[in-house]
């Protein structure tokens, strides 16, 4: 009798010890097919790279198993302090460029994955409907910071205002490296975020397409949009340790797919699309 009450004890609790067990692995399953939940975050800050990611990247992250929660940071330096603490799990906010320096500058050791299609500067104007009707002497607001300088110029070359010397570094034109204005357009440095305001006071602008954005302006409200080097196109960073992760092969997977691109052209009209995506 003792024999036989021990056994159905001993029946009984590996019974229970099954349905704990069977019950853990329900609870860490994602996708009712025994895969473990796949829970991170990624950083954007508030705009059109936040939504890209709401839109665009979550969807087909959530198709392979993964839970995606946004961060949003509201500065520039936020997301990579995240990142490189892990935080975070990826950012997209920055282009290559101003992530290769945030590097250098803090000592990290973060990976640019790819870039992503990106809203590119546009020339603005309220006096004027097209490049050919400017102008002599009109007036043109530019960044006054470096990159967006070198940009601004870069673009008024490629619409054939102005011509920039052969030997400068295409990164870091200035105002010193123009050699012919034939125009003589009068160029009022500003700071970039206030640009989107000088379309009011000069006769052109250039504006950043994430300030124009941030300004509620139209991209193709522009008389002239840059033709982006993919150095100023925004990218999705992971940390260098993580480069060659599932998480980063998934994500190049779904930026790379079609779904991602029928996104990006249905939801963001104007913006630029890396050499990647075009060729």
């Amino acid at each position: 009798m003792k024999k036989t009450l021990l056994g159905l004890v001993l029946i009984l609790v590996i019974g229970l010890l099954a349905a704990c067990g069977g019950s853990d692995n329900e609870d860490s399953s994602s996708n009712g097919e025994g895969e473990a939940t796949k829970d991170i975050k990624i950083g954007a800050t508030p705009g059109p790279y936040s939504d890209m990611t709401t839109k665009a990247l979550i969807p087909g992250l959530e198709e392979k198993g993964y839970t995606v929660e946004v961060v949003e940071f509201s500065d520039y330096i936020q997301p990579n302090n995240a990142l490189n603490q892990g935080d975070i799990d990826a950012n997209l906010f920055q282009h290559t460029i101003y992530l290769e320096n945030f590097e250098v500058e803090n000592e990290m050791d973060l990976t640019a994955l790819t870039t992503v299609p990106t809203a590119p500067m546009g020339i603005y104007s309220n006096v004027y409907n097209s490049i050919d009707e400017i102008e002599d002497g009109a007036t043109i607001a530019v960044p006054n910071d470096p990159t967006n300088g070198a940009r601004a110029y870069n673009t008024l070359q490629d619409e054939g205002l102005i011509v920039i010397d052969e030997n400068a570094d295409e990164l870091k034109v200035s105002e010193q490296n123009i050699v012919e204005n034939p125009k003589n357009l009068e160029f009022q440095p500003i700071e970039a975020g206030q640009l989107p305001r000088a379309v009011e006071s000069a006769d052109l602008s250039t504006v950043p397409g994430n300030f124009a954005l941030a300004a509620d302006m139209d991209l193709l409200d522009a008389i002239a949009l840059e033709d982006m080097d993919d150095s100023y196109r925004n990218v999705v960073a992971v940390t260098a340790e993580n480069e060659d992760s599932q998480l980063a092969k998934d994500i190049l997977e779904v930026v790379e797919s079609d779904a991602f691109e029928q996104v990006i052209d249905e939801e963001f009209e104007g913006f630029g699309k890396p050499a990647w995506m075009t060729e």
